[in-house]
C-alpha cells in the first residue's frame, strides 16, 4: 500500500471517491484501427466536478517558492527561496513546468494564459473552484511580474536544465545551479516575450473587477512587455541556445506569439492600435497558415479562434477572415473531412506526437468547446468546403477526448492521477517519486534520488489532478517513470484541461 504523507489527503480522496469519482467499469464495445475511429463505450458518465477540482489542485504540486497557509498539497514544501539572488532580483515564486525543477518561463506563460481563457469562458460554471482557479493564476502573474519589473530585461527562466536533469532530486533539496536566463535588446526572444504579454492581458481581463488595481497593473505591464517584443525580433532559443534548447526551443518562430499577443492585448484594451496591428501585419504574421497543432510553442490556431470572436459576436468586419482561419483549423481535426490532418489512435484519441501528446488533446479540445460556444451565440457553422458541421458536432468530439482522458479508453485508465480507480503509479515526477519532507528530512542528494526513479515502486506521493503525456498510437502506456514522454505531467496539459472540464461540468448540470 502506498505511503501518504499527509492523513488528510487519505481521507479527501476516500470522501471524493465515495461521493462518486466518475469512473465506471467500461466494455469496449467495439473499435478498429482507421485514421478516424470510432470507438464505443458503455458505461456511466463521469465527475466532471471532480475531475475540475483536482486538475486546479495539481498546480499547489507545482509550486516554487513559498507556500502559503492555505498550501493543500502538504507534501510539497518551500523551495528556491533564493532564486534570482545571483542577478541581484527577486525571481522567487512561479512554477515548476513538469516533472523537473526548473522554472522555464515560456511555458509557465503559455500556462497561464490557458488558464485564464478558461476562466473568461467558463469561470462561470466553475462554482467554489474559480476562487482555486484564480489563485493559480495569481501564482504565476506574481511570478511574471518580477520576471518583468526592468523595462529592457525579461527573466525567462531560472535553473540550468542540463544540470538538473542530471539529478533526481526532490525541490526542497535541489542544489544545482539556478542559473537566471534573461532576454534583452542585445539578446532577443519574442516569442516568450509576447506570450508573457499575452499571459499578463488575458489575466488582467480575470482580476479586473475582483481586484482592480492588480488588473491595471498586468495590463499596463503586458503593454511595455509587449511593445519590446515586437521592438526588438527575434526567436529567444536563437540568444539563449543550450539554455533552452531541446528543452523548449521555439520551433515555430515569434511570429505566432506576436499575432497572440496583439489579439489578447486587443480584447484586453479595446485600444485600436493592436486591432490596426493585426489588421496590418496578421498575414506577415502566419494567420492563415495550415498549421494545426496548438501548445505552448505554436499559438496560431489559438490566435484564430480567439479573434473570430470579434468578427462573430462583435461584428468587427475587418476581421472576417479569422472565422474561415479558425474553420480550417476546426476542419483539419474532424473526422470524416477530406483534408483532416488529424490521426486518431484505434481507441479514438487524437494523436499528434509520441511526446506529451496529450496537451495536445486538451488544447485542441478547449478549442473545439470554445469555438462551439463562439458559433452558437452568433448561430453560425463550421464550413468544411462542401460539408457543414454544427456547434454540436464540435462538442461532441471534445467531450470524447476528455472522456477518453478521464477513463473512457481500450485500457480503462484515467490519465489524470488521483480520478478513478486506475490511474498512473509512476508518473516522471521529482517530487512526487521521492520520500516527502515530513517522512524523511534529510537532503537527498543528487545522484542518490535515481534509486527512486528506476524504482518499481508506485509513488509515494500523489500529485493529484496531474495529467500526464499519455498512450502511444496504439493506447498501449506502460506508466513506467523512466518514460517521460508518457509518463511526464506538465502544467500546460492541465490549462486548457480546466476549461474544457468546467463546460462539461455545466454542460452535464444541464
Amino acid at each position: 500500500m502506498r505511503a501518504f504523507c499527509d492523513v488528510s489527503l487519505v481521507f479527501g480522496l476516500f470522501f471524493l471517491f465515495w461521493v462518486g469519482h466518475g469512473n465506471a467499469n467500461y466494455t469496449i464495445e467495439s473499435y478498429q484501427h482507421s485514421k478516424h475511429p470510432k470507438p464505443k463505450f458503455h458505461g456511466g458518465s463521469h465527475n466532471y466536478g471532480d475531475a475540475l477540482s483536482k486538475a486546479i489542485l495539481f498546480y499547489e504540486g507545482q509550486r516554487s517558492g513559498k507556500l502559503p497557509g492555505s498550501q493543500r498539497m502538504t507534501w510539497r514544501r518551500d523551495s528556491a527561496l533564493s532564486d534570482g539572488l545571483s542577478q541581484h532580483v527577486d525571481l522567487v515564486g512561479g512554477y515548476y513546468d513538469a516533472g523537473d525543477n526548473v522554472k522555464f518561463g515560456f511555458p509557465m506563460a503559455f500556462t497561464t494564459t490557458m488558464l485564464s481563457w478558461s476562466v473568461l469562458e467558463f469561470g462561470g460554471f466553475m462554482g467554489g473552484e474559480l476562487a482555486n482557479s484564480k489563485d493559480a493564476i495569481r501564482w504565476a502573474t506574481d511570478y511574471l511580474l518580477k520576471a518583468t519589473a526592468h523595462p529592457g530585461t525579461i527573466y525567462v527562466q531560472v535553473g540550468d536544465p542540463n544540470t538538473d536533469h542530471k539529478c533526481w532530486e526532490r525541490p526542497e533539496d535541489m542544489d544545482t545551479a539556478r542559473t537566471v536566463y534573461q532576454i534583452d535588446s542585445q539578446h532577443p526572444g519574442s516569442d516568450v516575450a509576447a506570450e508573457t504579454a499575452a499571459a499578463l492581458a488575458a489575466a488582467s481581463l480575470v482580476f479586473r473587477k475582483s481586484d482592480p488595481q492588480y488588473s491595471k497593473r498586468l495590463i499596463h505591464t503586458a503593454m511595455r512587455v509587449f511593445d519590446f517584443a515586437d521592438k526588438h525580433r527575434g526567436a529567444y532559443s536563437d540568444s539563449l541556445r543550450s539554455g533552452v534548447c531541446p528543452f523548449y526551443c521555439s520551433y515555430s518562430g515569434y511570429e505566432d506569439e506576436l499575432l497572440w499577443g496583439a489579439a489578447w492585448l486587443h480584447k484586453a484594451t479595446r485600444n485600436p492600435t493592436y486591432l490596426n496591428y493585426i489588421q496590418s501585419k496578421g498575414q506577415s504574421l502566419g494567420a492563415d497558415e495550415s498549421d494545426n497543432i496548438f501548445g505552448w510553442d505554436n499559438k496560431h490556431a489559438g490566435a484564430r479562434v480567439l479573434l473570430s470572436k470579434e468578427f462573430l459576436l462583435r461584428n468587427v468586419k475587418s476581421l472576417h477572415d479569422y472565422k474561415g482561419h479558425a474553420d480550417n483549423y476546426i476542419c483539419s481535426l474532424l473526422p470524416g473531412v477530406s483534408y483532416s490532418q488529424a490521426k486518431y489512435t484505434p481507441g479514438g484519441l487524437l494523436y499528434t506526437m509520441p511526446d506529451s501528446n496529450l496537451q495536445y488533446v486538451t488544447s485542441s479540445s478547449f478549442l473545439l468547446f470554445t469555438y462551439a460556444k463562439y458559433l452558437s451565440s452568433s448561430k453560425h457553422v463550421v464550413t468544411c468546403g462542401s460539408m457543414t458541421f454544427s456547434p454540436k458536432r464540435l462538442r461532441t468530439i471534445a467531450k470524447r477526448q476528455v472522456d477518453y482522458i478521464l477513463g473512457d479508453n481500450p485500457l480503462k485508465m484515467s490519465y489524470m492521477v488521483g480520478y478513478g480507480s486506475h490511474y498512473p503509479n509512476r508518473i516522471h515526477h521529482r517530487g512526487s517519486s521521492l520520500p516527502c519532507k515530513a517522512n524523511h528530512p534529510q537532503p537527498i542528494p543528487c545522484s542518490a534520488g535515481f534509486q527512486s526513479l528506476y524504482s518499481n515502486a508506485p509513488n509515494p506521493n500523489i500529485l493529484v489532478g496531474a495529467v500526464v503525456g499519455g498512450p502511444d498510437s496504439m493506447d498501449r502506456f506502460p506508466d513506467d517513470r523512466n518514460d517521460y514522454e508518457q509518463s511526464e505531467p506538465s502544467t500546460y496539459i492541465n490549462a486548457p484541461l480546466v476549461g474544457s472540464l468546467a463546460y462539461l461540468v455545466h454542460s452535464t448540470r444541464s
